[in-house]
Protein backbone atom coordinates (compact mmCIF):
# COMPACT_ATOMS: atom_id res chain seq x y z
CA UNK A 1 0.00 0.00 0.00
CA UNK A 2 1.39 3.65 -0.77
CA UNK A 3 2.65 5.19 2.46
CA UNK A 4 0.25 8.41 2.87
CA UNK A 5 1.48 11.88 2.68
CA UNK A 6 1.53 14.33 5.09
CA UNK A 7 -2.15 13.70 7.37
CA UNK A 8 -2.66 17.50 7.50
CA UNK A 9 -1.66 18.48 3.85
CA UNK A 10 -5.03 19.40 1.76
CA UNK A 11 -3.90 18.54 -2.09
CA UNK A 12 -7.28 19.88 -3.62
CA UNK A 13 -6.16 23.33 -1.93
CA UNK A 14 -2.82 23.39 -3.07
CA UNK A 15 -3.43 22.25 -6.55
CA UNK A 16 -6.03 24.73 -6.88
CA UNK A 17 -3.34 27.44 -5.49
CA UNK A 18 -0.80 26.52 -7.76
CA UNK A 19 -2.61 25.91 -10.93
CA UNK A 20 -3.79 29.57 -10.40
CA UNK A 21 -0.23 31.19 -9.80
CA UNK A 22 0.55 29.14 -12.84
CA UNK A 23 -2.56 30.64 -15.43
CA UNK A 24 -1.31 34.02 -14.05
CA UNK A 25 2.02 33.08 -15.13
CA UNK A 26 0.86 31.75 -18.58
CA UNK A 27 -1.68 34.60 -19.36
CA UNK A 28 1.21 37.52 -18.36
CA UNK A 29 3.45 35.81 -20.84
CA UNK A 30 1.45 35.50 -23.96
CA UNK A 31 -0.17 39.14 -23.20
CA UNK A 32 3.42 39.68 -23.55
CA UNK A 33 4.62 38.12 -26.34
CA UNK A 34 1.48 37.67 -28.55
CA UNK A 35 0.99 41.00 -29.31
CA UNK A 36 -2.65 41.10 -28.31
CA UNK A 37 -3.55 38.94 -30.75
CA UNK A 38 -1.44 40.51 -33.24
CA UNK A 39 -0.21 37.34 -33.66
CA UNK A 40 -1.76 35.19 -36.86
CA UNK A 41 -1.58 32.04 -34.54
CA UNK A 42 -2.33 33.47 -31.30
CA UNK A 43 -5.91 32.61 -31.14
CA UNK A 44 -5.60 28.72 -31.37
CA UNK A 45 -2.33 29.18 -29.03
CA UNK A 46 -4.22 31.04 -26.22
CA UNK A 47 -7.47 28.66 -26.87
CA UNK A 48 -5.73 25.73 -26.50
CA UNK A 49 -3.78 26.97 -23.23
CA UNK A 50 -7.09 28.43 -21.34
CA UNK A 51 -8.61 25.15 -21.58
CA UNK A 52 -7.49 23.95 -18.59
CA UNK A 53 -5.85 20.93 -17.02
CA UNK A 54 -4.31 19.61 -13.95
CA UNK A 55 -1.19 21.62 -14.64
CA UNK A 56 0.69 18.92 -13.66
CA UNK A 57 4.16 19.68 -15.04
CA UNK A 58 4.91 22.76 -13.86
CA UNK A 59 3.39 22.19 -10.25
CA UNK A 60 6.36 19.08 -10.07
CA UNK A 61 8.84 21.68 -11.02
CA UNK A 62 7.70 24.13 -8.47
CA UNK A 63 7.67 21.95 -5.39
CA UNK A 64 10.80 20.32 -6.55
CA UNK A 65 12.40 23.91 -6.19
CA UNK A 66 10.73 24.10 -2.82
CA UNK A 67 12.50 21.14 -2.18
CA UNK A 68 15.91 21.96 -2.50
CA UNK A 69 15.60 25.56 -1.63
CA UNK A 70 14.24 24.35 1.65
CA UNK A 71 16.87 21.86 2.43
CA UNK A 72 19.64 24.55 1.57
CA UNK A 73 18.74 26.65 4.09
CA UNK A 74 16.22 28.89 2.41
CA UNK A 75 12.87 29.79 3.87
CA UNK A 76 9.71 27.38 2.72
CA UNK A 77 7.13 28.67 1.35
CA UNK A 78 3.89 28.49 2.87
CA UNK A 79 0.53 28.66 1.36
CA UNK A 80 0.66 32.40 1.55
CA UNK A 81 4.25 32.38 -0.24
CA UNK A 82 4.36 31.32 -4.29
CA UNK A 83 7.94 31.88 -4.59
CA UNK A 84 9.73 33.94 -7.56
CA UNK A 85 8.47 34.85 -10.73
CA UNK A 86 11.14 33.39 -12.84
CA UNK A 87 10.38 29.99 -10.94
CA UNK A 88 6.76 30.26 -12.44
CA UNK A 89 8.14 30.79 -15.73
CA UNK A 90 10.46 27.93 -15.75
CA UNK A 91 7.48 26.14 -14.78
CA UNK A 92 5.21 27.13 -17.58
CA UNK A 93 7.88 26.53 -20.03
CA UNK A 94 6.70 22.83 -19.16
CA UNK A 95 2.79 23.39 -19.45
CA UNK A 96 3.90 25.41 -22.93
CA UNK A 97 5.63 21.51 -24.33
CA UNK A 98 2.58 19.49 -22.50
CA UNK A 99 0.22 21.70 -24.53
CA UNK A 100 1.92 22.05 -27.79
CA UNK A 101 2.02 17.81 -26.97
CA UNK A 102 -1.82 17.29 -26.72
CA UNK A 103 -2.58 19.44 -29.57
CA UNK A 104 -1.14 17.43 -32.14
CA UNK A 105 -2.03 14.31 -30.71
CA UNK A 106 -5.41 15.03 -31.49
CA UNK A 107 -5.05 15.58 -34.69
CA UNK A 108 -6.99 13.61 -37.40
CA UNK A 109 -3.11 12.27 -38.79
CA UNK A 110 -2.53 11.17 -34.80
CA UNK A 111 -5.26 9.91 -32.66
CA UNK A 112 -8.37 12.08 -34.37
CA UNK A 113 -9.77 13.18 -31.35
CA UNK A 114 -12.47 15.92 -30.99
CA UNK A 115 -12.31 16.35 -27.28
CA UNK A 116 -10.13 18.21 -25.28
CA UNK A 117 -10.62 19.60 -21.60
CA UNK A 118 -14.00 19.50 -21.99
CA UNK A 119 -14.24 21.11 -25.19
CA UNK A 120 -13.94 20.87 -28.91
CA UNK A 121 -9.99 20.16 -29.79
CA UNK A 122 -7.82 23.07 -31.35
CA UNK A 123 -8.28 22.07 -34.66
CA UNK A 124 -11.96 21.44 -34.24
CA UNK A 125 -12.18 24.86 -32.97
CA UNK A 126 -10.11 26.47 -36.16
CA UNK A 127 -8.62 24.26 -38.54
CA UNK A 128 -5.76 21.70 -38.90
CA UNK A 129 -3.45 23.97 -40.56
CA UNK A 130 -3.56 26.71 -37.56
CA UNK A 131 -3.31 24.22 -34.83
CA UNK A 132 -0.22 22.37 -36.30
CA UNK A 133 0.99 25.97 -36.73
CA UNK A 134 0.13 26.86 -33.47
CA UNK A 135 1.37 23.50 -31.84
CA UNK A 136 5.00 24.29 -33.57
CA UNK A 137 4.84 27.89 -32.27
CA UNK A 138 4.57 26.59 -28.65
CA UNK A 139 8.13 24.69 -28.29
CA UNK A 140 10.19 28.27 -28.77
CA UNK A 141 8.03 30.60 -26.69
CA UNK A 142 8.60 27.37 -23.90
CA UNK A 143 12.54 27.75 -24.60
CA UNK A 144 11.74 31.38 -24.61
CA UNK A 145 9.85 31.22 -20.79
CA UNK A 146 12.74 28.50 -19.57
CA UNK A 147 15.53 30.97 -20.48
CA UNK A 148 14.26 34.25 -19.29
CA UNK A 149 12.87 32.48 -16.00
CA UNK A 150 16.34 31.09 -15.12
CA UNK A 151 17.86 34.15 -15.99
CA UNK A 152 15.31 36.04 -13.71
CA UNK A 153 16.67 33.32 -11.15
CA UNK A 154 20.23 34.34 -10.99
CA UNK A 155 21.68 32.22 -13.11
CA UNK A 156 24.79 31.19 -15.40
CA UNK A 157 25.34 31.58 -18.73
CA UNK A 158 25.92 27.72 -18.26
CA UNK A 159 23.28 27.10 -15.55
CA UNK A 160 20.61 28.63 -17.68
CA UNK A 161 21.76 26.71 -21.23
CA UNK A 162 21.77 23.19 -19.87
CA UNK A 163 18.47 23.67 -18.32
CA UNK A 164 16.50 24.33 -21.21
CA UNK A 165 18.71 21.77 -23.15
CA UNK A 166 17.10 19.39 -20.48
CA UNK A 167 13.81 20.92 -21.43
CA UNK A 168 13.73 20.39 -25.44
CA UNK A 169 15.74 17.00 -24.93
CA UNK A 170 13.19 15.72 -23.01
CA UNK A 171 10.62 17.40 -25.93
CA UNK A 172 12.33 15.56 -28.13
CA UNK A 173 12.81 12.56 -30.46
CA UNK A 174 14.81 10.98 -27.75
CA UNK A 175 11.69 11.77 -25.51
CA UNK A 176 8.26 12.63 -26.08
CA UNK A 177 8.35 13.01 -29.43
CA UNK A 178 9.85 9.82 -29.82
CA UNK A 179 7.28 8.10 -27.50
CA UNK A 180 4.72 9.17 -29.87
CA UNK A 181 6.11 8.04 -32.80
CA UNK A 182 6.42 4.71 -31.09
CA UNK A 183 2.55 4.52 -29.96
CA UNK A 184 1.43 5.61 -33.44
CA UNK A 185 3.17 2.88 -34.79
CA UNK A 186 2.19 0.41 -31.95
CA UNK A 187 -1.44 0.97 -32.80
CA UNK A 188 -3.26 -2.40 -33.88
CA UNK A 189 -0.02 -4.16 -32.83
CA UNK A 190 0.22 -6.36 -30.11
CA UNK A 191 2.40 -5.43 -27.28
CA UNK A 192 3.86 -7.23 -24.20
CA UNK A 193 4.24 -5.00 -21.09
CA UNK A 194 7.42 -4.16 -21.15
CA UNK A 195 7.33 -2.64 -24.64
CA UNK A 196 4.65 -0.83 -23.76
CA UNK A 197 6.77 0.76 -20.65
CA UNK A 198 9.22 1.61 -23.24
CA UNK A 199 6.88 3.73 -25.19
CA UNK A 200 5.50 5.23 -21.73
CA UNK A 201 8.44 6.60 -20.06
CA UNK A 202 9.49 8.49 -23.73
CA UNK A 203 5.97 9.50 -24.45
CA UNK A 204 4.46 10.45 -21.24
CA UNK A 205 7.36 9.50 -18.70
CA UNK A 206 10.30 11.98 -20.55
CA UNK A 207 8.21 15.34 -19.96
CA UNK A 208 7.59 14.33 -15.97
CA UNK A 209 10.76 13.30 -15.30
CA UNK A 210 12.09 16.55 -16.89
CA UNK A 211 9.80 18.32 -14.91
CA UNK A 212 11.17 17.98 -10.80
CA UNK A 213 14.83 17.83 -12.12
CA UNK A 214 14.33 21.13 -13.84
CA UNK A 215 12.82 22.47 -10.43
CA UNK A 216 15.70 21.20 -8.74
CA UNK A 217 18.12 22.71 -11.66
CA UNK A 218 16.95 26.05 -10.62
CA UNK A 219 17.35 25.91 -7.29
CA UNK A 220 21.10 24.53 -8.20
CA UNK A 221 20.39 21.18 -7.23
CA UNK A 222 23.61 19.01 -6.77
CA UNK A 223 23.87 16.04 -9.20
CA UNK A 224 22.89 13.61 -6.81
CA UNK A 225 19.50 15.53 -5.81
CA UNK A 226 18.61 15.58 -9.70
CA UNK A 227 18.91 11.81 -10.35
CA UNK A 228 16.71 11.25 -7.59
CA UNK A 229 13.90 13.78 -8.95
CA UNK A 230 14.52 12.43 -12.33
CA UNK A 231 14.14 9.18 -10.72
CA UNK A 232 11.11 10.58 -9.11
CA UNK A 233 9.21 11.83 -12.30
CA UNK A 234 10.26 8.86 -14.21
CA UNK A 235 8.37 6.52 -11.90
CA UNK A 236 5.24 8.88 -11.15
CA UNK A 237 4.81 9.56 -14.91
CA UNK A 238 4.54 5.13 -15.31
CA UNK A 239 2.37 5.72 -12.70
CA UNK A 240 0.26 8.87 -14.14
CA UNK A 241 0.12 7.29 -17.51
CA UNK A 242 -1.02 3.77 -16.16
CA UNK A 243 -3.86 5.53 -14.22
CA UNK A 244 -4.47 7.50 -17.59
CA UNK A 245 -5.11 4.00 -19.23
CA UNK A 246 -7.41 2.70 -16.52
CA UNK A 247 -9.59 6.12 -16.73
CA UNK A 248 -10.25 6.00 -20.74
CA UNK A 249 -11.68 2.02 -20.13
CA UNK A 250 -13.63 2.73 -17.10
CA UNK A 251 -14.22 6.67 -17.28
CA UNK A 252 -16.85 8.19 -18.77
CA UNK A 253 -16.62 11.55 -21.21
CA UNK A 254 -17.74 14.25 -19.57
CA UNK A 255 -15.82 13.64 -16.60
CA UNK A 256 -12.78 13.24 -18.08
CA UNK A 257 -13.23 16.50 -20.91
CA UNK A 258 -11.91 14.01 -23.64
CA UNK A 259 -13.64 11.08 -25.42
CA UNK A 260 -13.51 8.39 -22.66
CA UNK A 261 -12.90 4.57 -24.46
CA UNK A 262 -10.61 6.41 -27.35
CA UNK A 263 -7.75 3.99 -26.97
CA UNK A 264 -9.92 0.62 -27.20
CA UNK A 265 -11.28 2.43 -30.91
CA UNK A 266 -7.62 2.73 -31.85
CA UNK A 267 -6.60 -0.34 -30.78
CA UNK A 268 -3.76 0.88 -28.73
CA UNK A 269 -1.87 -1.54 -26.26
CA UNK A 270 -2.49 -0.52 -22.75
CA UNK A 271 -1.99 -1.49 -19.05
CA UNK A 272 -5.65 -2.80 -18.20
CA UNK A 273 -5.59 -4.91 -21.61
CA UNK A 274 -2.91 -6.22 -20.80
CA UNK A 275 -3.21 -7.05 -17.10
CA UNK A 276 -6.52 -6.23 -16.26
CA UNK A 277 -8.28 -3.48 -14.55
CA UNK A 278 -6.73 -4.39 -10.66
CA UNK A 279 -3.48 -5.35 -11.44
CA UNK A 280 -2.49 -2.21 -13.59
CA UNK A 281 -4.38 -0.16 -10.75
CA UNK A 282 -1.75 -2.19 -8.55
CA UNK A 283 1.29 -1.43 -10.52
CA UNK A 284 0.43 2.64 -10.99
CA UNK A 285 0.12 2.64 -6.72
CA UNK A 286 3.54 0.27 -7.04
CA UNK A 287 5.18 2.82 -9.00
CA UNK A 288 3.50 5.69 -6.59
CA UNK A 289 5.80 4.08 -3.74
CA UNK A 290 8.44 3.89 -5.76
CA UNK A 291 8.55 7.39 -6.62
CA UNK A 292 8.13 8.49 -2.99
CA UNK A 293 11.07 5.65 -2.08
CA UNK A 294 13.50 7.81 -4.93
CA UNK A 295 12.70 10.84 -3.21
CA UNK A 296 14.07 9.26 0.44
CA UNK A 297 16.87 7.34 -1.31
CA UNK A 298 17.81 10.71 -2.39
CA UNK A 299 17.18 12.34 1.01
CA UNK A 300 14.85 14.82 -0.58
CA UNK A 301 11.52 15.73 2.29
CA UNK A 302 8.72 17.48 0.88
CA UNK A 303 4.98 16.61 1.30
CA UNK A 304 4.32 18.15 -1.64
CA UNK A 305 5.70 15.66 -3.56
CA UNK A 306 4.65 12.78 -2.47
CA UNK A 307 1.30 13.84 -2.02
CA UNK A 308 1.71 14.58 -5.92
CA UNK A 309 2.55 11.34 -6.27
CA UNK A 310 -0.99 9.70 -4.64
CA UNK A 311 -2.61 12.41 -6.89
CA UNK A 312 -1.36 10.88 -10.00
CA UNK A 313 -2.84 6.95 -9.00
CA UNK A 314 -5.37 8.45 -7.22
CA UNK A 315 -7.70 11.37 -8.94
CA UNK A 316 -10.61 10.70 -11.36
CA UNK A 317 -9.86 12.42 -14.25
Amino acid sequence: MTVAAGENFDVQRYLARERRAIDATGARLMAEWLDDGATPVAAPICYALEAGGKRLRPILCVAAYRAVHGARGGAEPGMSDLGPEGLYEIAYALELIHTYSLVHDDLPCMDDDDLRRGRPTTHRAFDEARAIIAGAALIPLAARAAERGARRLGLSPDERSGLVRELLVAAGAGGMVGGQWLDLEAEGRSLDVDALESIHRRKTGALLAASPRLGGRAARAEARVLDALGAYGSALGLAFQIADDVLDLTGDTAALGKTAGRDAVLAKATYPALLGVDRARERARLEADRAIEALRQGGIASVELEALAHYAVERDR
